[in-house]
């Protein structure tokens, strides 16, 4: 066998060769002409993923190879099976089976370059195998590399860096400075600009060591549950509402979202984290916070009145299935629903096992009404059932100068737990699930059952153990997903932290790390940190945002050099630190924090923000679908405002907020006319700039000079420069003493719009 192998090899090598010799002088171009129609058109059955036939086309040297049945090129006696294929007219025989037939036109191409020899670049390379990529190999430890400036690192995500750049004869950017390093600190964990003790205190001592110290002062406050949540939330498509037409109302969905917070504060394991999400009511350990945890499958849109409700069951079912898959392993294993993925190694069988994992779960309704369910421990409930019982029992029993006073002992003997917005399994046998053909419901074909994607095949699954009140199917996927071993969990993680921190992650894509997907810009750097992460960082985020943060790579400054520019735009190569604009929670939790109206409550059901009139004018129920909060809730960090899937809030929407309907792995940047309107004229900005100025008033009252320093420091993190003060002195003292008020709301709007302040640093 190993000697066939051998002589293949050579036979393939060889043909590449004796191909590629008059390439130059072909009158059909290979890379122009023909590899991207055979990737359009074939590739979906024919390539490295999927092999109709034993036949792949990615590859000149593997047309040549032909199929199961032999070479498809042209032969004595026709033009052979390639050609003959794309021009029959029989449907049954024509190719590609699906879609529009091949135009005369690229007919006419395929043709020529089939009579010249099918000739191919020597250079062209052979992609590998869905099995052989990067993405579903083990997570090794790699080897810290040894490099020239050795001063330089301060932990090994330096090394990897620097040694990147020293192959390219490149050196990192300076450090930022101390006022920078302190403002992007707490920006990035916190969302929140540094007040003006913080600057006082670090800017003394403005030492790498006191930094790290404040770094973690940061992670350890309730700020940083709330910066970071949202990053997960906008992975879990997190929404306070159902959407579609009449878009109720998700009854304590803010519940799910206070967990996220909570847990993050806690700085819960992410492997814990994953399982109390995925399984939380199928832990050895149930509790109130861990079945509050599994709202995350409940937080899809869902229609309350379907046309089809067989359809929508699978929609429900889909939605969960296709957000475990991005968010958490980084496979699009939602497109599988209708047939084998066209484009990765997944195939509908694949994608059918993961929906038996889900499917025993049911959606506690009542007709069009959603229902909650007590959150607790399976002890806590049936308790808290038989309280009600006896509640309902001895309510006959007494009289009214008794009921109360009984009916209130028994709830400080069983005290309420807190209603769950969260899908449930009943106890009763799982339900039997089938591959849909073309994803029909009418159209149910071969029984599956739970399992995980075939390529991928460590860890190996370990099949589902059913409790006797639930089937212990998801228990049995979070297990798997969160063992050490597995490929794709501690990658996926560790990439999304980076991304924050960084603006992009060492993979962009970064809820696609399939074949399809961008390979990572240092591979090395990516799995020392999922290998470290799972094992010295114990799946700790806190841990993680320390190493990072504590690293040259992450306190480099923004200083460009043209060189490099011109040579490496992207920055993919980590020699400076990128621009990165504020999210709009995280601008408008600065804006709040900057004048001094920030409400620091937490947690609850979500605050509804103000909305402009004309953004309620095609809403039937102006009155009752929207009733604003008070001026104190609105306060609150954005984190808490209520997303309404049919009436996101404007200001929110026209500055970039994620989608609420899908997984959002990265916030898209628009640079748009609206974003500028929102900012100088709307009344948000507006109203801040006023408590602002009432807010330098109170402080430095009659202090010109002072205020402005004072506002430069709580908005930017720095004084004024001269010329800055000048021209600010000069439009506040212009005008007589009755326009001065207006004129220092005027200044206000104007910091809240400097890119600097949108653009940290």
């Amino acid at each position: 066998m190993n000697c066939l192998v051998s002589n293949l090899r050579r036979a393939l090598w060889s043909l590449s060769v004796w191909c590629a010799v008059p390439f130059a002088a072909a009158g059909v171009d290979y890379a122009q002409d023909i590899q991207p129609l055979l990737q359009q058109r074939c590739y979906p059955c024919h390539s490295r993923v999927k092999q109709e036939s034993g036949l792949r086309l990615d590859a000149g040297v593997l047309v040549h190879r032909g199929s199961q049945k032999g070479s498809v090129l042209a032969r004595n006696q026709g033009e052979g099976e390639l050609v003959r294929r794309i021009t029959t007219t029989d449907p049954d025989d024509r190719m590609p089976p699906e879609g529009k037939a091949l135009s005369s036109e690229e007919v006419a191409r395929l043709r020529e370059w089939v009579a010249e020899g099918a000739r191919f670049p020597a250079q062209e390379t052979i992609p590998p195998l869905p099995s052989e990529h990067w993405a579903f190999q083990p997570v090794r430890r790699p080897r810290i590399p040894t490099v020239r400036d050795a001063h330089w690192p301060r932990n090994p995500i330096d090394a990897f860096v620097l040694a990147g750049l020293e192959s390219r004869g490149w050196h990192p950017a300076p450090p930022a400075s101390a006022a920078a390093l302190l403002r992007r600190a707490l920006l990035d964990l916190t969302g929140l600009p540094p007040t003006l003790e913080e600057q006082d205190a670090f800017l003394q001592n403005p030492s790498p060591g006191r930094l790290d110290r404040m770094i973690d002062e940061a992670l350890a406050r309730p700020a940083y549950g709330e910066r970071w949540a949202r990053h997960w939330l906008d992975l879990v498509r997190y929404a306070d509402s159902n959407g579609y037409e009449r878009d109720a109302e998700k009854p304590f969905v803010w519940r799910y979202r206070d967990y996220v917070i909570r847990a993050l504060n806690a700085d819960r394991p992410y492997d814990q984290f994953l399982r109390e999400q995925l399984a939380g009511d199928e832990l050895p350990e149930v509790t109130s916070e861990t079945v509050l945890a599994t709202g995350f499958t409940r937080l899809g849109h869902w229609d309350d009145e379907p046309a089809d409700p067989a359809t929508d069951r699978y929609d429900q079912l889909d939605d969960i299935v296709s957000t475990t898959g991005q968010a958490v392993l980084g496979l699009t294993i939602g497109c599988a629903r209708c047939h084998d993925h066209k484009f990765e190694p997944l195939t509908a069988k694949d994608y059918y096992q993961l929906v038996a994992v889900f499917a025993p779960l049911q959606r506690p309704q009542n007709g069009r009404t959603e229902l909650t369910i007590p959150a607790g421990s399976p002890a806590e409930v049936a308790a808290l059932a038989q309280r009600e019982a006896a509640m309902a029992q001895r309510t006959n029993e007494f009289s009214p100068a008794e009921i109360e006073a009984r009916l209130q002992a028994l709830r400080t003997e069983v005290p309420d737990l807190p209603a769950g917005y969260v899908l449930r399994e009943t106890g009763a046998a799982p339900p039997k699930t089938q591959v849909l053909v073309r994803g029909n419901v009418s159209r149910p074909g071969a029984e599956v059952a739970p399992g995980v994607p075939a390529i991928l095949t460590q860890p190996v699954w370990t099949p589902p153990q059913a409790t006797g009140r639930t089937s212990g199917r998801r228990l049995a996927l979070a297990q798997w997903i969160t063992r050490p071993e597995h490929p794709l969990t501690a990658r996926v993680l560790v990439n999304r932290v980076w991304q924050q921190h960084f603006g992009v992650g060492l993979v962009r894509t970064a809820s696609d790390f399939g074949t399809m997907g961008e390979p990572p810009t240092h591979p090395e750097l990516l799995d020392w940190l999922a290998d470290w992460f799972v094992h010295e960082g114990r799946w700790s985020l806190k841990a993680l945002h320390r190493l990072i943060l504590s690293s040259e790579t992450w306190r480099m400054s923004r200083t460009s050099r043209p060189e490099y520019e011109a040579a490496d735009p992207e920055n993919r190569w980590l020699w400076h630190q990128s621009y990165r604009r504020l999210e709009v929670e995280a601008l408008r939790d600065s804006i709040l924090a900057v004048s001094g109206a920030l409400n620091r409550q937490q947690f609850g059901r979500g605050v509804f923000l103000p909305v402009p009139a004309a953004a309620m004018e095609a809403n039937t129920d102006k009155d009752s679908i929207w009733k604003v909060s008070t001026p104190e809730e609105t306060s609150r960090r954005t984190v808490y405002a209520f997303v309404k899937r049919g009436l996101v809030v404007p200001m929110l929407e026209v500055l970039d907020l994620c989608d609420t309907v899908s997984s959002s792995p990265r916030r898209q940047v628009t640079t748009v006319a609206p974003q500028a309107l929102t900012l100088f004229n709307g009344e948000f900005v507006n109203e801040q700039a006023r408590v602002l100025a009432e807010r330098l008033e109170r402080e430095m009252p009659g202090n010109l000079q002072g205020q402005i320093e004072r506002a430069y420091r709580l908005a930017l993190g720095r004084l004024p420069s001269a010329s800055e003060r000048a021209a600010l002195r000069e439009f506040l003292e212009a005008r007589p003493d009755s326009e001065r008020a207006d004129r220092r709301i005027q200044f206000g709007r104007v910091l809240f719009n400097l890119n600097e302040f949108a653009y940290p640093e």
